[in-house]
């Protein structure tokens, strides 16, 4: 998300401006706490990225793990919770939804029929997605669980647990990869937490505890 994609929109909050404020906190701790680690950003400012410019910056670099970070809503306002989803088959709905949402914003880019090779608004073309063979699956799915788990114990926030769905940006990584969904706009105490500066402190550390 970014620029033209706003992503999720919470009463107060956009997801493309949460995501990005984690996502550098992350990286400075990273910086910070493991200086052997180089940090590679898709964006560092208010610039929307293409999926697939997204994938190719991490594999030109030859990146070892990539990390998506994001935050959900659903029409429920009740739920609340992390969740970390790596690419797999759709195990719900929920996750099919997310999926969905997620990589309908290919739409926003031009010609993007030469740069994928499925409708964005097929549920069917999501499903045979999420079929891709992930070499590095197992790699994800631990580090999935890493992410979770420190959210739940670090953070103190309620964990949804680790998921597969099929993600576009997943699908083009050539690393052990995975898509943090940091919480619900859709949840005003979520929302109210994931605005300040000691939330999204929070997350981070946790990412980085992972």
């Amino acid at each position: 998300h970014g620029g033209k994609d706003p992503g999720a929109v919470g009463k107060r909050a956009k997801e493309k401006d949460i995501a990005l404020d984690i996502a550098l906190k992350v990286g400075a701790y990273i910086e910070e706490n493991i200086p052997d680690v180089k940090v590679i950003y898709t964006r560092k400012e208010d610039v929307y990225v293409e999926l697939w410019k997204r994938a190719e910056i991490a594999n030109q670099a030859e990146a070892d793990l990539f990390i998506s970070i994001h935050v959900n809503a659903i029409h429920k306002p009740s739920v609340q919770g992390t969740l970390t989803l790596v690419l797999g088959q759709h195990r719900a709905g929920e996750n099919l939804d997310v999926a969905m949402r997620e990589n309908s914003v290919i739409l926003l880019e031009d010609d993007y029929e030469k740069n994928y090779d499925y409708d964005p608004n097929s549920p069917e073309g999501h499903i045979m997605l999420s079929m891709f063979q992930n070499v590095f699956l197992e790699q994800s799915i631990l580090f999935a669980e890493m992410v979770e788990a420190q959210i739940h114990s670090s953070a103190n926030r309620r964990s949804r647990g680790v998921k597969q769905a099929g993600f576009v940006v997943l699908k083009e990584t050539t690393m052990p990869s995975v898509l943090i969904e940091t919480g619900f706009l859709s949840n005003s105490t979520e929302e109210k937490y994931l605005r300040t500066p000691e939330g999204q402190l929070q997350i981070a550390y946790a990412i980085l505890s992972a």
